[in-house]
């Protein structure tokens, strides 16, 4: 298990103050606001008792302070009808008076009714701005209150006009303690200076997802040096996560069962320190063993009419015309003596199909031939494969094996779907066999028909789900289906790709000149391991992201496994709730579970925990990302979602990673990385800027669009793809 970066990535929350400098359309606060943590008054102050009915009055002085009017005077932040002249009068207030002294004098009407006898210094006391009063205050000289003397206070400002409500308050006036003996106190006109680091270049949000994880399955499921320990492992009976110790067997206590309420991570276990943890145990010790030698080869020829279409091909500079099927016989007897000298004890089979099906023996069993009725029951024809004997070893029927071949002849339909059912089922009592079906043209019986194209919407459908169910039975046997089709026929391979997707097998369109090298590449792609599915268990403050949402366990079922398989999986915090995501220097847990069978039947587990650093800081994630594991993670997720006829998501998700690609070769300036970086682009423009050209007409039965031939073998070979093979096509580019 590799993880793109050293760290687990979650984005900074934006803030208040962020959101306002990083939002164009906010209205800027301005500077003559007080912080904004301050508490302003609920209440005004009482007043002092009126002398002989005469009105009420409170002075405050503003001379200390004498830019005060300059910047009011100033402002271009007021309103143009409520920003004074020099000698105009302010709004709601008296003009300025005591000429010689920088003073402002408001008057305005107070209530008349008693005021509460409440405190207003009262530190427990609440604060508001009063919505109306009236009433009158100056702000004279500040020469009037001499040291010692008790001064006045100023009441707020009179309530701001309707037509000012959505502008922000350019200035509160709070009374000061009736202890101190100084003038009235003014908040600071602007914030304090942060006193945090100023940022970096490369702070803030990253585009595009670099918490990606890379299993490298034909590795860890091949690998001879990890302690193997017999029997289940202590497991969590809620998330299935396997304990160790430190959990003492404690359900209770499970690390990612965990609750997210804070309140309640107190008695929880943390995350332990220990890096990464590697343990594999077998969990079926009692099982016997199963002999690896059993598994079969089973090539599916299509020997249909449209087989008789015959090509040019120039030989010892003479031009001869072929027929397809001919061409497929010599890249089939070439493969049978190739592995007769490199594997003479494996077993092969061969069955054809046109209007009929054919199981063919091979000197010892008599050949069977199914057709009419009998390719329309799905049950009758896995019987039908079951009761037929398995070849023997090639050492005893290479020599009726080429008699078979050399004596096709081409005619009828395309029964192609009975003849992949029964290849399959008759493969399935052999976990680990392969099945290899090679067609020109679409299944035209009644079973699996792919001619009807859409205007049949109903056949169509029923049809999709046949190839569906077909490649769960095959994947759930251990049996690994590949598909090669003729250049320039229409096979609807983003059907038939069900198959081998599902399985682990290969889609390939070949030359009819070249079909004994993509055979050679099918039979060599071996099969190390069967029914592996992959499980990834985060804390409940992650999820895990990918095609099938899963909250914070996710579980993908890969099937068959090759020497060379690798998947990725995405997992970040959660979006709908960012501040419950996890504190960045904190440490956080991730278990990734494999299940698996080796060839030998034998069931294994293996268990692997990785702690890492949680960060929001977009330098250390972008020093220590792996380009490769992102532009693998990119090649299958963007495929992933083309496939299933998702073009527009395709295009977005390749987009966003790409920009991520280019933020890290921004910040990490490499002439080699660059180079790759460019021909992993060229590999990816059919996602990029081509994924149109791939697509067939809008289909009836939904709102995808299916996959032309050429489109599903590029994307379903994207979708399983590794990083030798991505190594490869930047090196042809």
């Amino acid at each position: 298990m590799e993880i793109a970066c050293g760290f687990v990535y979650v984005p900074p929350v934006t803030s208040q103050k962020d959101g306002q400098r990083s939002s164009p359309n906010n209205i800027k606060r301005s500077a003559l606001l007080p912080p904004i943590s301050k508490v302003r008054p609920c209440f005004p102050p009482p007043l002092p008792p009126a002398a002989n009915g005469a009105k009420l009055k409170t002075t405050q002085s503003l001379s200390s302070n004498q830019k005060f009017i300059e910047r009011l005077e100033n402002n271009t932040l007021l309103p143009p009808h409520m920003r004074p002249a020099r000698s105009s009068s302010l709004p709601y207030s008296q003009p300025l008076t005591s000429p010689g002294v920088n003073s402002l004098t408001v008057t305005y009407d107070l209530p008349k009714e008693e005021t509460p006898d409440i405190n207003p210094w009262d530190p427990d006391h609440p604060y508001s701005i009063p919505e109306c009063s009236s009433g009158e205050i100056s702000l004279a000289q500040a020469a009037a209150n001499g040291p010692g003397k008790p001064e006045t206070k100023a009441p707020p400002l009179p309530p701001r006009p309707s037509f000012m409500k959505s502008m922000p308050e350019y200035l509160v006036l709070l009374p000061t303690s009736p202890a101190s003996s100084s003038s009235a106190q003014i908040f600071p006109a602007s914030p304090p200076p942060d006193t945090a680091p100023a940022e970096s270049a490369d702070d803030g949000h990253l585009p595009g997802n670099p918490n990606v994880i890379l299993v490298s399955l034909g590795k860890l499921l091949s690998e001879e040096n990890v302690c193997t320990i017999e029997g289940y492992p202590p497991s969590c009976s809620q998330c299935g996560s396997v304990l160790d110790t430190y959990y003492d067997n404690m359900v209770d206590s499970c690390y990612f069962c965990q609750s997210s309420d804070p309140t309640a991570l107190s008695a929880e276990p943390q995350c332990p320190q220990n890096g990464c943890q590697d343990s594999l145990f077998l969990v079926s010790p009692n099982d016997k063993p199963l002999s690896p030698s059993d598994a079969l080869l089973i090539f599916c020829i299509d020997i249909s009419g449209s087989m008789s279409i015959t090509s040019q091909v120039l030989v010892e500079e003479q031009v001869i015309y072929r027929t397809r099927l001919q061409f497929v016989q010599d890249a089939v007897l070439l493969c049978i003596q190739r592995l007769y000298q490199q594997q003479p004890d494996i077993r092969v089979g061969l069955i054809t199909f046109s209007n009929q099906v054919t199981i063919h023996g091979c000197g010892e069993a008599t050949s069977r031939f199914l057709c009419n009725s009998e390719l329309i029951d799905t049950q009758y024809l896995k019987e039908a494969a079951w009761s037929f004997p398995s070849p023997p070893p090639l050492t005893r029927t290479r020599d009726c094996l080429k008699k078979e071949l050399l004596g096709l002849l081409e005619s009828g339909a395309t029964a192609l779907g009975p003849a992949a059912l029964l290849a399959i089922a008759m493969a399935s009592r052999h976990p680990g066999s392969k099945v290899i079906i090679c067609t020109d043209g679409k299944a035209n019986t009644e079973l699996g028909n792919l001619e009807v194209e859409d205007n049949n919407a109903c056949t169509l459908l029923s049809s999709t789900i046949f190839y569906q169910d077909l490649g769960e039975y095959a994947a759930r046997q251990g049996v690994t289906v590949s598909v090669l089709s003729l250049e320039g026929t229409d096979c609807r391979l983003d059907e038939l790709g069900r198959l081998a997707d599902r399985t682990g097998g290969m889609v390939v369109i070949a030359r009819p000149q070249n079909m004994h090298t993509k055979f050679k590449e099918m039979i060599e792609n071996k099969v190390i391991a069967t029914h592996c599915s992959v499980t990834l268990l985060l804390p409940k403050t992650l999820r895990v992201k990918g095609e099938k949402e899963a909250d914070h366990k996710g579980t993908r079922e890969v099937g068959n496994v090759a020497p060379h398989s690798e998947i990725t999986l995405q997992f970040g915090p959660k979006e709908d709730d960012q501040e419950a995501a996890p504190a960045s220097g904190s440490c956080v847990s991730i278990q990734l579970q494999l299940r698996y069978r080796l060839r030998d039947g034998r069931k294994m587990l293996r268990v692997l925990t990785a702690d890492r650093q949680v960060t929001n800081d977009s330098s250390s994630v972008l020093s220590t990302l792996s380009l490769a594991i992102i532009q693998l993670n990119s090649s299958q997720a963007s495929a992933a979602l083309a496939v299933r006829g998702r073009s527009t998501d395709a295009r977005r998700e390749s987009q966003m990673q790409r920009k991520l690609i280019e933020r890290a070769l921004e910040h990490n300036r490499s002439a080699e990385a660059e180079q790759i970086y460019y021909n992993w682009v060229k590999t990816m423009e059919p996602i990029h800027s081509k994924i149109n050209n791939y697509m067939r007409r809008g289909s009836v039965i939904s709102d995808t669009q299916p996959l032309t031939d050429r489109g599903a073998a590029l994307l379903y070979s994207m979708k399983h793809s590794n990083r030798k093979s991505i190594s490869l096509r930047n090196k042809q580019c």
